[in-house]
């Protein structure tokens, strides 16, 4: 099957038939979270949206994207019941209270809330559609949330050891999670640059934005893991600016390199039954953002998606949704790749 069309399959599967009319196309209750919707699920399905719109030249497919996103607006930008706005949310501002993650437990070590991964990729793909729509309320929407979220995730922050934590709750109000994501300062720092590249206001997130600088360069050297998922993840991350700054050249450097380290002691053999599809296809997709990535990344990369191209049936029905939609923007980076979508405004 052509790589275009088992991606069309991906999407499909999360988000049925994609044959009929867009402008009648309505969101189905498949991301795999409450009432529907998971917001790392739905972020990647607006990107590969994007993508596929390109890819095979239908416009209707950002029509989809931009309904698709509207609706994560107004089911995760409420409460769980869905009759409220989150507190700062409002129909003028739907995102002005963050958005949920989408857990289907409310509570619980494991339980709804708000991470800052997923916020901050909602971000890029609003940043993403409002390059393909050529329309700036979607990027405006991102600063919005921006606002809305980025001093709740900070502890001490005018001190002198500021720190973020993983997660908060649904209202904002505390930390679930005290401990600071690993990737977090950096994908703020990246993805915050670039909504403010594309915002009419030079400076709109200038005090944010320093923040997450200030908590990088008290952490020193960035700690690369060995997680396939962080791993890929970085280098999407980093690719965006690995040109023309040292320090995501650098960061570019260190997670090839322990990728190749983790396939070259062995990982790779281990059955399936012990992996997941959706952490390597990240590892996969951070392969394909990359601006120059050798020959053995990419045999890396095409052995993952053959590998789990014959195991899909063995993906656990949870996990369904966020495979499918990775195992796409896997196959075609598309959206989440420098320049795309055209010239990017200077971060």
């Amino acid at each position: 099957m052509p790589t275009l069309a088992k991606f069309k399959e991906a999407t499909e599967t999360v988000y049925g038939p994609l044959a009929g009319e867009a402008e009648q196309w309505t969101p189905p209750e498949c991301s795999g979270g409450h009432r529907g919707r998971y917001l790392w699920t739905d972020a990647f399905g607006v990107l590969n949206f994007i993508t596929l719109a390109k890819e095979s030249q239908d416009p209707g497919h950002i029509t989809r994207a931009v309904s698709l996103a509207d609706t994560v607006h107004n089911v995760l930008g409420r409460t769980r019941d869905g009759k409220a706005w989150l507190p700062g949310a409002s129909n003028d501002n739907p995102v002005g209270g963050g958005l949920r993650i989408g857990k289907e437990d409310e509570g619980g070590s494991d339980g709804d809330g708000q991470y800052h991964h997923y916020l901050t990729l909602w971000m890029f793909a609003l940043n993403r559609l409002s390059k393909a729509t050529n329309d700036k309320v979607h990027n405006d929407r991102a600063v919005a949330l921006a606002k809305a979220i980025h001093l709740h995730f900070f502890v001490d922050r005018a001190g002198a050891r500021p720190r973020m934590v993983w997660k908060i709750a649904m209202d904002r109000s505390r930390p679930l999670v005290h401990s600071q994501g690993n990737l977090d300062p950096i994908d703020g720092l990246v993805v915050f640059r670039k909504l403010q590249a594309a915002s009419d206001d030079p400076t709109v997130l200038k005090e944010e934005i320093s923040d997450y600088q200030r908590i990088i360069e008290l952490k020193g050297k960035h700690f690369v893991s060995s997680d396939t998922l962080d791993l890929g993840m970085t280098l999407w991350t980093s690719h965006w600016l690995a040109d023309r700054e040292a320090y995501f050249a650098d960061l570019t450097k260190q997670a090839d390199s322990q990728v190749h380290k983790l396939f070259d002691q062995g990982y790779l053999e281990r059955p399936t039954s012990r992996r997941l599809a959706f952490r390597e296809y990240g590892t996969c997709l951070g392969i394909g953002c990359m601006e120059q990535s050798d020959e053995i990344s990419q045999t890396y990369r095409n052995h993952i998606i053959t590998t789990w191209e014959e195991h899909r049936s063995s993906t656990p029905g949870d996990l369904r949704a966020i495979s499918e939609v990775m195992r796409a923007a896997a196959l075609i980076p598309g959206a989440f790749k420098k320049g795309y979508l055209g010239p990017e405004p200077e971060m």
